[in-house]
């Protein structure tokens, strides 16, 4: 077991550097982009709002802004990473090592969590600057926060096992992904629309992350946080389970 920890941390510290070492294009940009999303919808528009869901509008939106930076590069960091192994070749470096497919995986899940939960401390860190809400709940909203980073660097590796261009990897967070995250309640509650877009948003599992973690910051949900809390588990281990086996075969890597 200790060569496949050795494997783990090499493969895993890999990965962290990567992205640490081009910070001006990993990390900075979404520190802008969140403090233009909270001077507009929250400074701006906030106060001719008005309060949601019992609380002050830019405290409501604040849950969801960290968490869809969580979502976004957890899974972008996998997906691009995975793939450039893939087109540049060197992922045969790593097929070729004397370690199972299982260690391959969590390294590399373990470098899009790392890079997704920084990167949502981060935009928690610039929320403080333009509000402080009350956190009902912490150890619940870093759970919901750790397994939805999990959850979407699975998505991120099983996107990039079938991509075979550039383009294939930005299809899933353009038409699907970016969608799904901003008719997740990100900056509204879904008890504000018409029944039938109601309904239809309960289909969204995005939605149940978001509130979930809105729960654990501001005590307010619009759905039930248990089901948020089985429905995440039972996708990570429906994607982990698909992950593994992807890597196992050599789908899309091995020819």
């Amino acid at each position: 077991m200790l060569q496949y920890w050795i494997a783990y941390r090499t493969l895993a510290g890999r990965e962290i550097h990567r992205f640490l070492r081009i910070w001006p294009q990993t990390l900075l940009p979404p520190l802008v982009t969140t403090s233009l999303y909270f001077l507009i919808f929250g400074a701006l528009m906030g106060p001719r709002i008005g309060p949601m869901g019992g609380v002050h509008y830019m405290d409501y939106i604040v849950p969801g802004i960290v968490l869809m930076a969580v979502i976004n590069h957890s899974y972008a960091n996998v997906v691009s990473s995975f793939f450039s192994a893939k087109f540049q070749r060197h992922i045969e470096e790593v097929l070729i090592a004397p370690m199972p497919s299982w260690v391959i995986l969590a390294g590399y899940v373990t470098g899009g969590m790392f890079r997704g939960l920084l990167i949502g401390a981060m935009v928690l860190g610039v929320a403080l600057l333009f509000t402080h809400p009350h956190i009902s709940h912490p150890a619940l909203a870093v759970v919901m926060a750790v397994l939805t980073s999990l959850l979407f660097s699975l998505a991120g590796l099983i996107n990039a096992t079938f991509a075979n261009s550039f383009d294939d990897i930005s299809i899933v967070p353009n038409f699907i992904l970016t969608p799904l995250v901003y008719l997740g309640g990100v900056f509204y509650s879904v008890k504000l629309l018409p029944p039938t877009w109601h309904t239809l948003s309960l289909f969204n599992p995005i939605l149940y992350m978001i509130n979930a973690f809105r729960f654990g910051f501001l005590g307010i949900a619009d759905v039930a946080v248990d089901t948020a809390f089985l429905l995440v588990g039972a996708m990570i281990m429906g994607l982990g389970g698909i992950a593994w086996w992807l890597l196992h075969r050599g789908v899309g890597i091995k020819h």
